[in-house]
């Protein structure tokens, strides 16, 4: 039988939904993506690598969609088939990022002390630093390979976990029911993650949610630049810096898709940031 609780976070969703349209809007986006990343290569047209020159950089037909590149590839195949790519970078750095980032900020806040200075003051000088030239440095050192490309990503967001998940266990350390779990006999793993983990998980979803559209735009950045995915791979970063090589010649559908269709998933995990915010903690509505 479902608990009292997820009947009332239920009831709490139902009721947000219901009440703003910006959240209906956010999930169903987020499903058109889901559904995009699961079946869109078996739903895609046409082979996205299959070149044809004879039909290069034809605009926008009943044919081809989004018209075709200067190969004669399909440019509405290339966009669907890459979002599922785009999307197991995103989800990959950011799952690496949020899992290792709330334990070392969870383990800083609950224990304190020097390490904690130490590590905090680390962090700091962190994210001081421009993010994204980080993330070139280590891909430029490592190789630009796809699973680089996903650490890099995960390591520049790193320090929002630490410090989000340091902040909300060091205002719950000393609650009432931590104090319990000490006298109780509980240890120090168990009150982590037991008592202390699950109760900031909420305030983790949601920072997870919005990291999703900067580790998209991170990806789709590197690859811009040439040091992420390599072609002809179908990936928006790459489809984008092909197609800007055509602006000035007109063929202005090579880079316009590929943009509308990042730009439409970084503002699909920003909307679902915020419903999930209304969702997971009422208090912060607006």
């Amino acid at each position: 039988m479902m608990s009292e609780g997820v009947r009332a976070r239920l009831t709490v969703m139902r009721y947000t939904l219901a009440e703003n349209g910006l959240h209906r809007l956010a999930f169903g986006l987020f499903a058109l993506l889901m559904f995009a990343t699961l079946f869109g290569p078996a739903l895609a047209p046409h082979d996205p690598l299959a070149t044809n020159p004879s039909e290069a950089l034809i605009g926008p037909s009943a044919q081809y969609w989004f018209g075709t590149d200067q190969l004669g590839r399909d440019v509405f195949s290339r966009v669907l088939v890459a979002t599922r790519l785009d999307m197991f970078i995103a989800f990959g750095a950011v799952l690496i990022s949020c899992v290792i980032g709330s334990l070392i900020g969870a383990a800083l806040g609950y224990f304190g002390g020097t390490l904690d200075r130490v590590a905090s003051r680390f962090t700091d000088v962190l994210m001081a630093f421009p993010l994204f030239v980080l993330a070139m440095a280590m891909v430029a050192a490592l190789g630009n390979t796809l699973m680089n490309v996903i650490y890099a990503t995960a390591i520049i967001n790193l320090p929002f976990y630490i410090r989000l998940a340091r902040a909300e266990v060091g205002v719950r350390r000393n609650l009432g029911y931590v104090e319990a779990a000490r006298v109780g006999g509980s240890g120090h793993f168990r009150i982590l993650t037991v008592f202390l983990l699950p109760n900031i998980a909420s305030p983790v979803i949601i920072q997870a949610s919005v990291n999703l559209g900067w580790a998209l735009l991170n990806a789709a950045g590197l690859s811009f630049l040439g040091m992420g995915v390599r072609p002809p791979t179908p990936e928006w970063g790459i489809l984008v810096a092909e197609g800007a090589r055509y602006i000035a010649s007109g063929q202005w559908w090579m880079f316009l898709f590929p943009g509308l269709a990042l730009m439409l998933a970084v503002f699909t995990f920003n909307l679902l940031g915020d419903a999930l915010r209304d969702i997971l903690d009422p208090r912060a509505r607006t």
